[in-house]
């Protein structure tokens, strides 16, 4: 324990605290294809700025800190367009999600088949958790992913369908504008959401690196994605997720190293970069947000 103490505080002023910086650096990039991402979303029903996409995802990041799976990040979000589009940006919004689910989804399976092939065995496995359940769990997210992904690139038609619905077809207004997305905007977007997961991984190989968790790349890089997995199918609260984000980096890369401490702190500083301070930055930028003018 005591060494992996030194290690980290030693870790802020060796020649590897590049990497620490990289992270926040990294988080900048993470956030901005996301701002990219809410600007082509939102592109059909008014055309905003980058910088006014940037400072509406962190408000809305400020906003979701607070709420049940974040789901405030859209109210956050939407602040920032006219009046009459707010409750349309909200179904906009709900493509993008999508999008990074699926891409989470995927990575994480994929992750998962990598665990279960190369790193469980007898001595090495998760907690509560036997071979019989983790294929039980992938047959049924490999389902939920092919049903997400038809229901991503059959927008439009589902839309129109749903319009049909006598209920539906009075809020019509609020979804129209789902009918507008196509193959080419939507795989754009997906492909957005997937440079968001590669940015994701990044930020996590530096800080384990930094602080010493010793494993292969390949190891630590398919373990991320499996952790994100969890972390998008568990409910929580943003401001409480840090429990269990380093509950389930403890699990994970605590079959790869014994340095629980290093994990921990990975978990505990990727949280707070990427939670926190957008939603300070967000916080501030809300101050100056005229709330429905009408």
């Amino acid at each position: 324990m005591y060494e992996a103490w030194q290690i980290i505080l030693n870790s802020y002023s060796s020649s590897s605290s590049w990497k620490l910086y990289a992270v926040i650096a990294l988080m900048f990039i993470n956030w901005g294809i996301e701002a990219k991402k809410w600007q082509i979303l939102v592109a059909g029903i008014q055309k905003i700025s980058f910088f006014r996409a940037f400072r509406a995802i962190f408000t809305g990041q400020a906003v979701a800190l607070n709420t049940f799976n974040g789901v405030g990040e859209y109210v956050g979000r939407v602040v920032y367009l006219n009046d009459g589009n707010r409750l349309r940006a909200i179904a906009l919004s709900i493509v993008g999600s999508l999008s990074q689910l699926i891409i989470t989804l995927v990575m994480g399976l994929i992750g998962l088949v990598y665990l279960r092939i190369n790193v469980l065995d007898d001595t090495h496995h998760l907690e509560g958790l036997n071979k019989f359940w983790l294929n039980a769990m992938m047959y049924s997210l490999s389902f939920l992913t092919i049903i997400f992904l038809f229901i991503y690139f059959q927008m439009s038609w589902l839309t129109k369908l749903m319009e049909k619905i006598p209920f539906v077809a009075k809020y019509s207004f609020y979804i129209q504008k789902l009918e507008d997305f196509h193959y080419k905007e939507l795989t754009k977007i997906l492909l957005l959401s997937f440079l968001r997961f590669v940015v994701f991984v990044l930020q996590y190989l530096l800080l384990l690196q930094l602080f010493q968790v010793e494993a292969s790349i390949m190891q630590l890089s398919w373990m991320v994605c499996v952790l994100f997995l969890v972390l998008a199918v568990v409910p929580s609260i943003p401001i409480a997720e840090l429990g269990l984000r380093g509950e389930v980096s403890k699990q994970l890369f605590g079959l790869l190293s014994g340095n629980t401490l290093g994990i921990v702190f990975t978990a505990a500083i990727i949280w707070f970069i990427n939670r926190v301070i957008p939603a300070i930055a967000g916080s501030l930028f809300i101050l100056g947000v005229k709330l429905f003018k009408k």
